[in-house]
């Protein structure tokens, strides 16, 4: 496990921004396509923007990576609160990415178990049965993904995406990958930004720990990279 501290959340989406696109880069020049798992919230969007404007210098071609989400808000399609949305209007479009998978809307499916049927196939058909990388942020009360504490959902092992219908943090209705799907990749990033967040990266990172009680421990990819800044970080 690595970790990076920044100063602040605006260098902490640079430094991200700077570190995916070199990844980006160096898997294309090896001839391979990847495969990313995005994530929402406030600082994956600020990184979103940064690799946007550092995208055309960086000579990564975006139309060769296959973008997936994590999570997302079973809402309709144009609702603001959906991460394909927000992940669109601050990077994909403007970076020219065409293999974009969203996670289906309410005009898509009746329901978000069925939203999650329809996405699990989706990615039976189109996926390459291990992420590269895996975008994740961090909740207050420590949930990754949509997979909140003492939900259900984390105890799925034979699953790839699950309903959920009662989200602690609005709105209710979501869809997310499961754990054995969030842990079939190369790398996590975790990014988390703000004072509010440190005591939940001080629990997913100590020594012990129960994943009912804190989600994020039940990523268990050898490598995991935590990028910070000072106030998320300010609990360690």
């Amino acid at each position: 496990m690595e970790l990076h501290v920044a100063e602040d959340a605006a260098a902490l989406a640079t430094e991200v921004a700077e570190a995916f696109l070199a990844r980006m880069k160096a898997a294309q020049d090896a001839g391979e396509t990847p495969h990313v798992a995005l994530t929402g919230g406030t600082i994956a969007v600020d990184i979103h923007q940064q690799i946007a404007r550092r995208a055309e210098a960086s000579g990564v071609d975006f139309s060769r990576i296959v973008f997936w989400f994590g999570d997302e808000r079973f809402v309709a399609p144009d609702s603001a609160d959906r991460n394909a949305r927000q992940a669109r209007d601050a990077m994909l479009d403007a970076v020219g990415a065409t293999q974009v998978h969203e996670m289906p809307s309410t005009a898509d499916a009746a329901s978000p178990a069925e939203g999650a049927e329809q996405y699990s196939a989706l990615m039976k058909e189109k996926g390459a049965g291990k992420f590269d990388l895996v975008f994740l942020g961090l909740g207050r009360n420590a949930h990754v993904a949509s997979l909140m504490p003492h939900s259900p959902q984390l105890d799925v092992a034979d699953q790839i995406a699950v309903g959920v219908t009662d989200s602690p943090k609005p709105p209710p209705e979501r869809i997310s990958l499961t754990f054995p799907a969030l842990n079939r990749t190369r790398s996590v990033w975790f990014v988390v930004s703000g004072a509010a967040k440190a005591p939940a990266v001080a629990a997913a990172l100590a020594d012990d720990g129960d994943v009912h009680d804190v989600p994020a421990r039940g990523i268990t990819v050898d490598d995991q990279v935590w990028f910070l800044d000072d106030d998320a970080a300010a609990d360690l």
